[in-house]
């Protein structure tokens, strides 16, 4: 079973990196200089895989989020509700930021973006 190793200088976390003279595996801190010699040469990588239904949700759960800003210089095009959040993200396939709203009515949950 692997575990996470921490710097011990400023505890940030260890990555894993290999020192080709040495032929070493190495757990180097990104944030100071601090590195380590690996005490297993096993390298575990875990990957998520997000199904569609679940960043639907992310969404949706978005509207209630009181820390994201609210505006009322938008209203919904599909229950007309004169409140939305809106935020920005990166949209796969395109470069710079999209401008996302979601409706803040709890029925409705529309989202779209600007």
């Amino acid at each position: 079973m692997s575990t996470m190793k921490f710097c011990r200088e400023c505890n940030n976390i260890l990555y894993p990196k290999e020192d080709r003279e040495q032929k070493v595996l190495l757990y180097a801190c990104r944030n100071c200089d601090h590195q380590e010699v690996a005490d297993n040469n096993c390298v575990y990588r875990n990957v998520v895989h997000h199904s569609v239904v679940e960043f639907t949700q992310v969404l949706q759960d978005v509207a209630a989020d009181p820390t994201l800003p609210r505006t009322r210089a938008v209203q919904c095009a599909v229950c007309n509700h004169p409140e939305a959040v809106f935020f920005q993200a990166t949209t796969r396939g395109e470069e710079g930021m999209t401008l996302f709203f979601v409706c803040c009515n709890p029925s409705c949950g529309y989202r779209w973006r600007d």
